[in-house]
């Protein structure tokens, strides 16, 4: 293959500047392929090759020895980040960053979502580094004649000095005129994914702040759009001295709810509560790459997520302003429960920085009943209320509790006892079926956490919110077949709008009225709720999400799931482009159809249906002939109904055909299985959806007929408008406001460390 003295041509074609780059150039449309689509298939040449040959230019001008060596090192570098480019995209639908080196440590805790994602032909990728190792490992008379081959000068310094220099020129004209565009996708398809990585390396990232003095409540009110709060906010101090549960839901998507597989309902418990709860149907995620830590962070501080790393490692040595430290101040034992190591996503330093009391992880819960990567959530649930109720009769306090479920987590492949839904063939080995097993095990167990917390007596007097931590199923990494059913599921085409759209499920028994609340809504909003509810100023405490029983319009920066730049307003998902101008838009699904499921079983009388075959299921969804859910799209009292009466959760519900039964408790309570306080209309069904009013407005005043929500951008026709460039200013310039505030504030420094909730109980495993 290698003679003594090969032809000239022979030489170019088998050298390892051409080989090589021939490698290359198939990876980066291997990349291109799976990110862009090849929409644009000379772009990805035009801005791929200039890289490559800079550093083979480079090569050719530096190295005398050990060429061969030098050239397969740099294919394996080009060709680690273009696999590490398309893995990611595949989950997070954006573009990797050398700032994920620093989570490579959590990989092999994740190694099952990992797999998931990895398909068979992204292996190609790899071809020529495993067979260039078997032959040169094994074919000595190769690799000397290869090695010999490649030490013989090819180009000479004449040659390969300004190719060196025009090569990194032509990477620089790539590079700085698309330095400020916000969209990562658009600016790699631009520059190329390399120079994208070699530009952030450069410039540390190229993030923007804005002065910390510009940095007050009132700017960024102004900045969402905000009118003037009320003096007297609606709801104020409902739930003020109950004790206080947040559960989130590891991959719920908001789409599930409602819905049923060949008459099986995938909810059942969560479809019950809804009906005597507060119910945010248009309420999106926004964490970001640290996912279900990042949602805790959101949850506790009203603050958003970092851009490129996870809060817990870019802001958990910050003394954050947090929901835990304002309940302690009021007398509240504040807690966090989950059944993972507390050192997984650097939990131990932002349960500090949150300003917990105590946190409980693996060495409270042990290894009983493992699903995922710890204790399954029916013992999360049991232990945790088992100590709840404990802490609360030791102490006298009211408490605060974050419960983290993890038994769904990506890739859904819960153990065979946990499967409690039997679907139909057409689901079988289908990433959508295993998620929706998974789910229905997650409300199945849900519903042992509402019993457990009537048995123990803590349901009656406390305030519960639920709501999903992050998406469960990535548009970017989902099969043909796997939209198809999803199609079936949800009558429509699954997109982004759906993928990112989780439920809020707000329950105080006896003192909120059930609604559906149809505003939008985000997990920068949840803090500012509750405070509302408990009674708790936020006067001098900053926070970037609002009230959402007493605010309409809203405006949702994204930074994760979707490009930078991208936001949420009241009636569409914006995505930019290069700038505003070649931006595109997906609208969100209307006011009435996000309640629609619920409106047609309260229509339809629909009954329960029992899920699973262990005793101790729970009920499927209460009588909605029964239910008395307000359809609330305005801001003010949180709902309009009547007395409902409803299944309990948690018990064993009616076999398939028969009609359930109604349970019955003294009037004002409100629970699974118990009467619902009485709305201020009176109505037995739900409220038709007003239109939605503008800012500040009520229900009606300024909307009209199938709008999507107020904005301060609204026309005064009350038609749908457009997200506009203010917005997309505006939201940028928030994004940038918390990211300036976060890093003023003062380390930990002086914080006191979380107690070790299994130290304080010697008989945590005890059963």
């Amino acid at each position: 293959m290698f003679e003594e003295q090969p032809s000239r041509a022979k030489r170019f074609w088998l050298s390892p500047f051409v080989l090589f780059t021939v490698a290359l150039v198939f990876k980066m449309y291997l990349a291109a392929y799976v990110i862009y689509g090849l929409e644009h298939p000379w772009l990805t040449l035009m801005t791929g090759l200039p890289t490559v040959w800079a550093a083979f230019f480079l090569i050719e001008l530096l190295a005398r020895r050990r060429k061969l060596m030098a050239y397969l090192i740099v294919n394996l570098l080009f060709t680690a980040i273009y696999f590490a480019v398309i893995m990611y995209y595949k989950y997070f639908g954006i573009i990797v960053t050398y700032h994920a080196l620093s989570q490579a440590g959590q990989v092999t805790e994740v190694k099952g979502s990992v797999f998931q994602l990895l398909h068979p032909y992204f292996m190609l990728i790899f071809v020529d580094i495993v067979l260039s190792w078997l032959l040169l490992g094994f074919s000595k008379r190769l690799r000397r004649g290869w090695q010999r081959a490649a030490n013989r000068r090819f180009i000479g310094w004449r040659l390969a000095l300004p190719g060196f220099v025009l090569a990194a020129a032509a990477c620089l004209a790539l590079i700085w005129p698309h330095r400020g565009i916000a969209n990562e996708l658009v600016q790699t398809e631009r520059m190329g994914i390399v120079n994208y990585e070699l530009f952030l390396i450069a410039t540390g990232g190229n993030e923007s702040f804005v002065p910390v003095s510009s940095v007050t409540q009132a700017e960024i009110d102004r900045l969402k759009g905000l009118p003037q709060p009320a003096a007297e906010p609606a709801s104020f101090g409902a739930a003020k001295g109950r004790n206080i549960i947040v559960v989130q839901l590891e991959a719920l998507q908001n789409f599930l709810i409602g819905k049923s597989v060949d008459g099986k309902e995938i909810t059942p418990n969560l479809n019950a509560l809804i009906r005597e709860s507060v119910y945010f149907p248009r309420f999106y995620q926004q964490a970001g790459s640290g996912n279900t830590s990042d949602a805790e962070f959101l949850t506790n501080t009203s603050l958003y997520v970092p851009l490129r790393v996870p809060a817990t490692q870019a802001y958990s040595g910050r003394s954050l302003p947090s929901l835990p430290k304002l309940l302690e101040r009021e007398g509240y034992e504040t807690m966090t429960f989950h059944t993972n190591d507390v050192s997984f996503w650097n939990r131990s330093e932002l349960y500090r920085a949150l300003g917990f009391d105590r946190y409980y992880d693996t060495e409270f819960f042990g290894d009983e009943d493992v699903v995922a990567f710890g204790a399954s959530d029916e013992v999360l649930y049991r232990k945790s209320v088992q100590e709840l109720a404990k802490v609360r009769e030791e102490t006298g306090k009211p408490f605060y509790s974050m419960l983290i479920s993890m038994s769904s987590h990506h890739p859904y492949n819960i153990p065979e006892r946990k499967v409690k839904l039997d679907l139909p063939e057409r689901y079988d080995d289908s990433f959508v079926g295993d998620y929706l097993r998974a789910q229905n095990y997650t409300d199945y167990a849900l519903g042992q956490l509402i019993q457990e917390l009537k048995d123990e007596g803590l349901w009656e007097n406390s305030l519960l919110v639920l709501y999903g931590d992050h998406m469960g199923l990535p548009i970017y990494s989902l099969t043909e077949e796997d939209l198809r059913l999803l199609e079936e599921l949800d009558g429509r085409k699954y997109d982004s709008s759906q993928m990112l759209n989780i439920p809020l499920i707000v329950t105080a028994p006896g003192a909120l009225a059930p609604a559906v609340e149809t505003g939008i809504g985000g997990q920068s909003d949840i803090m500012p709720t509750i405070a509302n509810l408990a009674g708790l100023s936020l006067d001098g405490q900053l926070h970037f999400g609002q009230d959402l029983l007493n605010e309409r319009a809203n405006l949702l920066p994204e930074r994760y799931y979707l490009p930078s730049g991208s936001f949420i307003n009241d009636r569409e998902i914006f995505i930019p482009g290069t700038g505003f101008g070649d931006g595109s838009r997906l609208e969100l699904p209307s006011a009435e159809a996000a309640a629609g499921w619920l409106a047609a079983a309260v229509e339809g009388g629909a009954g329960a249906a029992a899920s699973g075959a262990e005793g101790g299921d729970a009920a499927g969804a209460a009588g909605a002939g029964d239910a008395a859910t307000a359809v609330n799209a305005g801001s003010g009292e949180p709902g309009a109904g009547g007395s409902s009466e409803a299944a309990g959760a948690g018990q064993t519900g009616p076999a398939a055909g028969e009609a359930p039964e109604r349970a019955t408790a003294p009037g004002g309570s409100s629970g699974l299985g118990q009467k619902a306080a009485t709305g201020a209309a009176g109505s037995a069904s739900p409220a038709a959806s007003a239109a939605p009013g503008g800012p500040g407005e009520p229900s009606g005043a300024a909307g009209g007929e199938g709008s999507l929500g107020g904005s301060a951008d609204d026309r005064s026709d009350g038609g749908p408008v457009s997200a506009t460039q203010d917005q997309f200013d505006r939201a940028l310039k928030l994004l940038r406001m918390s990211d300036s505030y976060v890093r003023s504030l003062p380390t930990t420094e002086g914080d006191p460390a979380p107690v070790n909730g299994a130290a304080t109980d010697s008989s945590a495993n005890a059963d």
